[in-house]
């Protein structure tokens, strides 16, 4: 058992984890990189197999158990990453894994855990709570315990990230990494500043579950009432303790970004570098604009890409609305034949596009005076969208944005 970082298990964990990892190399972000002022690299950890980083820490601490301890089986608490890892590494081994998982957890998360051969128990409504549930079980049937990220041999599987990192680009100035309960950052920072201890490493926490910032802030580990955003691998209340000194030691800085800017990050990674992100991944991307520096090399680790469908719709829906390119204007036209073509016409001249129409006649008693449309439109974005309200209005229609949802 690893009671201490190392240069020599970073390396051997580098080494090992290459058996059940896909190669991220770097993508240069030439969006980003004009946007910031600085030269952003991506570490794309979505593209792994399992669609994220957690099988690097996973698959290097089954390999450091004895063999009692495997055919003991494993037991994990993951909100579907960790799972997926704990699962896909115990399956290389040929062990039975338990995945203890919050009811919430997103479909595609539970769906793939299970498709390693691993038994899902859904428990809980956070992260926090599903890992009481696993401890709990672990006694009473004996497992072994593989914890997501308060362990140093699961997160010195996962610092192999920064060992790549470093090879791809010995010159990196900053590393920016997610965090959750603490492992990626912990092995991250730890092997960063072994290499180079100029390298500056930024946490970046949801500003809804920034146990880690809060605990740093009062100097010892603390756990937040309750952990809301929309980044659910990392919604955490309690960070690890064991991992707890390494991130005070560490790592520089931990900043926090609100859910909207996760929702512009998605956006942005999709539309300009066709990428998949979830939540807790695009952590570093909305980070980047926080940064204070300039002209220097900044990596980006998205920790993954598991994301359902449905989530991803929506969250691409409010993205268009939160820029302005799709909106909902309510009209007020007299009750008379061609006013719906006049409308429209104002708005092709403005290059709206309408997307749907809703025609109300009963807004008013009095049918001789006014009725309701509502029209929503895609626009280019916010300035668009004033543009074509201001016509509107000066032409007597009374406009007024009247929802923030299709």
């Amino acid at each position: 058992m690893i009671t201490e970082f190392s240069l020599e298990k970073f390396k051997e964990a580098a080494k090992i984890v290459k058996n059940v990892t896909v190669p991220t190399n770097l993508v240069y972000s030439d969006y980003f990189t004009k946007t910031t002022g600085n030269k952003v690299y991506i570490k794309p950890e979505n593209l792994q197999f399992t669609g994220a980083y957690k099988v690097r820490g996973a698959y290097y601490k089954i390999s450091q158990l004895t063999d009692e301890e495997r055919a003991k089986g494993l037991i994990t608490a993951s909100a579907g990453n960790h799972a997926q890892g704990v699962a896909n590494a115990a399956k290389l081994y040929g062990i039975k894994a338990t995945i203890v998982m919050p009811t919430g957890t997103p479909l595609i998360k539970v769906n793939r855990t299970k498709s390693y051969g691993a038994d899902v128990v859904l428990y809980g409504n956070v992260y926090d709570e599903a890992c009481e549930e696993a401890y709990r079980l672990a006694k009473e049937h004996g497992y072994t315990f593989v914890h997501p990220f308060d362990d140093l041999e699961v997160a010195t599987g996962q610092g192999s990230v920064a060992m790549e990192i470093f090879d791809e680009l010995p010159d990196v100035d900053c590393i920016l990494v997610p965090i959750g309960g603490g492992g990626l950052a912990a092995g991250v920072a730890a092997l960063a500043k072994m290499v180079n201890p100029k390298v500056r490493v930024i946490g970046v926490e949801p500003a809804g579950a920034n146990c880690m910032q809060s605990s740093v802030r009062e100097g010892h580990v603390v756990s937040l009432p309750s952990a809301v955003t929309i980044a659910d691998g990392t919604a955490v209340k309690t960070p690890g303790t064991i991992i707890f000194p390494y991130i005070q030691k560490y790592v520089d800085e931990i900043i926090t970004v609100e859910d909207s800017e996760l929702i512009d990050a998605f956006l942005d990674m999709v539309e300009n570098h066709k990428m998949v992100c979830e939540g807790s991944g695009l952590l570093t991307i909305a980070a980047l604009k926080h940064l204070e520096c300039w002209d220097k090399n900044i990596v980006s680790i998205i920790s993954g890409g598991n994301m359902d469908i449905i989530t991803m719709s929506s969250i691409l829906q409010h993205g268009l609305i939160q820029r302005g390119r799709i909106f909902t204007v309510s009209v007020l036209l007299p009750d008379k034949p061609g006013q719906l073509e006049r409308v429209a016409k104002l708005i092709a001249e403005q290059q709206g596009n309408v997307v749907k129409l809703e025609h109300n006649q009963f807004v008013s008693i009095n049918r001789n005076a006014e009725v309701e449309l509502r029209i929503t439109l895609e626009a280019f974005g916010e300035e668009h969208k004033h543009t074509i309200c201001a016509v509107l209005d000066k032409e007597g229609y009374k406009p007024k944005v009247v929802r923030t949802t299709l």
